[in-house]
């Protein structure tokens, strides 16, 4: 039985691109070579599309071609410069390990929809709205889930920071993990916390901060067929919750332990886990994704935000979750694939 060609794209322009790689290195790892025949394209942080050997460290050293992806459906493959020529790859599928912005908000998406190759994960649609943390949340409200309370902020827009209630989150509308991200407990900090968010994002979020547990619940699959992976719970010894803003984050983080399975109780996890199905679903996720969300004390479940393409490094939590629930990563790999080439889960 022929393999199947994938084309595994990392790497990307955004603030996520030493992540995206790490994931590319895990996927690596756990690829079944006598299921798949990866091609890795790696995106520089300037933009070019190289083709190479793999997502090593230092694969941009490595031996690299010039590559994209062809957005006429009768080539459907990468395009590849060699030797002053274009040679044709074929693919039967796209697995893109991108995050953050022109890889989690529906910019690939839409290239892949124009090229015709089946690829893992969540629409255009569904990219863009759960990158948009202030229209994902009405979208999610329009549900009948909870959401925090927020105000949008725009590129010249000003805010009273008499009208807040603190402390607040401050953070970028449509970025990823927690970069540009502050808490604001005076608004004599307002300012300054604007400012970080615009380094990222020209439309700001605030949002009143939540009281309760930061958890969360990796999704897989496509509408009415779901799994829930088991449910997270960030313990936080001090501060808020920075993924992927550790120096050496393999080895942990300075103020927060991610307990797998969560230490909640048994009705408490089932809801949280019929709260992400819901979300996922509200928001057309297809595919996986990781949904993020607060448990108050008195049982309430409130979303945070949704990751359409998660981290899949070796300290991700989207991975772990599964893996706790038996699923490990190269099995949520052959799903994920069953799902893009078929609709339905194997």
């Amino acid at each position: 039985m022929a393999r199947l060609k994938v084309g595994v794209i990392f790497g990307g322009s955004s603030e996520e691109h030493p992540v995206s790689v790490k994931s590319a290195q895990e996927v690596a790892r756990n690829l079944d070579l006598e299921k798949y025949e990866p091609f890795y394209v790696g995106i520089t942080m300037s933009g070019a599309w190289q083709l190479c050997d793999g997502p090593g460290p230092d694969w941009e050293a490595g031996r690299c071609r010039p590559a994209l992806l062809s957005p006429d459906r009768s080539a459907r493959g990468l395009l590849v410069l060699d030797q002053g020529r274009y040679e044709t790859i074929g693919l039967d599928l796209v697995l893109p390990v991108l995050h953050g912005k022109l890889g989690e908000d529906g910019a690939v998406q839409g290239l892949l929809e124009l090229s015709g190759i089946p690829y893992v994960g969540c629409d255009v649609q569904s990219s863009a709205l759960c990158m948009d943390k202030s229209l994902a949340y009405l979208v999610a409200r329009s549900a009948g889930i909870a959401t925090p309370t927020f105000w949008t902020v725009m590129a010249h827009e000003k805010i009273d920071p008499d009208r807040l209630t603190y402390p607040v989150f401050v953070k970028p509308a449509r970025s990823g993990s927690s970069f540009g991200v502050s808490k604001v407990s005076r608004k004599e900090e307002l300012l300054s916390a604007l400012e970080n968010a615009r380094r990222y994002d020209s439309k700001v979020l605030i949002e009143e901060a939540v009281v309760g547990s930061e958890i969360g619940c990796a999704i897989l699959g496509n509408e009415l067929e779901l799994f829930a992976g088991e449910v997270d719970h960030i313990s936080l010894s001090h501060g808020f919750f920075r993924i992927h803003q550790e120096d050496e984050p393999e080895s942990g983080s300075e103020n927060s332990t991610p307990i797998v399975p969560a230490d909640i109780p048994a009705e408490s996890r089932s809801l949280v886990q019929e709260t992400a199905k819901a979300v996922y679903r509200a928001l057309g996720c297809t595919g996986l994704s990781r949904v993020d969300m607060f448990l108050r004390e008195d049982g309430e479940v409130v979303l945070n935000e949704v990751n359409t393409l998660p981290g899949l490094t070796s300290y991700s939590r989207y991975p772990r979750m599964m893996a706790a629930a038996g699923l490990p990563l190269s099995e949520v790999i052959d799903r994920v694939v069953s799902l893009a080439l078929t609709g339905k889960m194997r």
